[in-house]
C-alpha cells in the first residue's frame, strides 16, 4: 500500500450510519479550512456506477475493474453541501437514495473492492490537513492520523436522523423500514472479515445521542486545538 504524504494533519471521524459523521466532517473541515473526504461517497459512487453499467453486485472482479477506472471528485459548495462528480458528471442526488446506500454497503464487504479504493482515499491527503468521514478511516486508511474520533448513538436516534434526512430529500420511506435497514447495515459492517466497524485503539469515543451538532463540533474542535498547532 502506498503511503500518504508525511507531516500532514489528519482527523478521522468514524462511526455507524446516522451517528452524524458526514455533517461533523463538513463542519470541522470548514472551520479549520482543511480538505474533506467522504469515504462513504466513494463506495456509493461505485455502487451507482455499477448499477448504471448493469454490473452485478456479486461480480467482484468487475467491480474492482470499475473502481480502478472511475474518476471521482468532491467539489465543496457555498451552501455547505459537497458536489460529487463521477467522470465529470454531477451524481450527488443519485448517491443518497436508500437503494444506492444498500448497494454500497453490500459491495463494501468485498476485500478486493476495499483494497482497490484504498489509495483513492489516501490520495485526498493534502496540505494543510484532511478531515475524513467513514467506517475504517482511523483503523485502516489513515492509522497514522493524529486525532481519531469515533461517533456512537442509539439505533433509534440514528434511524430518526436518517428518516428526517431522507424526508428532506423528498424520499418516501417509513421510520420502521429505516430502522430495520440501519440495524441490518450495522450487522454487516461489524461482522465483515475486512475492515470491520470498530473504533481505533486510540480513538476518542463520542456519544451523540443527546448532543446537538454544535455541541459535537465544539468538542471536536477543542480536541483538535489540543493536538495540532494552528498559526
Amino acid at each position: 500500500m502506498k503511503k500518504t504524504a508525511q507531516n500532514i494533519s489528519i482527523i478521522t471521524i468514524d462511526g455507524p450510519s446516522g451517528s452524524g459523521k458526514g455533517t461533523l466532517c463538513h463542519l470541522i473541515a470548514d472551520a479549520l479550512k482543511w480538505h474533506m473526504l467522504d469515504s462513504g461517497a466513494i463506495y456509493r459512487v461505485l455502487a451507482y456506477a455499477a448499477f448504471t453499467e448493469k454490473i452485478p453486485l456479486d461480480d467482484e472482479a468487475a467491480l474492482v475493474a470499475l473502481a480502478e477506472r472511475m474518476l471521482l471528485q468532491f467539489v465543496p459548495k457555498p451552501n455547505g453541501l459537497t458536489e460529487v462528480l463521477l467522470n465529470n458528471q454531477d451524481v450527488s442526488t443519485e448517491l443518497r437514495t436508500e437503494e444506492n446506500s444498500i448497494r454500497a454497503s453490500e459491495i463494501s464487504a468485498y476485500p478486493a473492492v476495499r483494497e482497490a479504493l484504498v489509495q483513492k482515499q489516501r490520495d485526498f491527503c493534502q496540505p494543510p490537513g484532511l478531515v475524513t468521514d467513514g467506517r475504517d478511516m482511523g483503523t485502516v486508511i489513515f492509522p497514522e492520523a493524529q486525532l481519531k474520533i469515533f461517533l456512537v448513538a442509539s439505533a433509534e436516534e440514528r434511524a430518526k436522523r436518517r428518516f428526517e434526512q431522507l424526508k428532506k430529500q423528498g424520499i418516501n420511506v417509513n421510520l420502521a423500514q429505516v430502522l430495520d435497514e440501519l440495524l441490518a447495515r450495522d450487522q454487516r459492517d461489524q461482522v465483515r472479515a475486512v475492515s470491520p466497524l470498530i473504533p481505533a485503539d486510540d480513538a476518542v469515543i463520542l456519544d451523540t445521542t443527546h448532543l446537538t451538532i454544535n455541541e459535537v463540533v465544539d468538542s471536536v474542535l477543542e480536541l483538535a486545538h489540543r493536538r495540532f498547532s494552528f498559526s
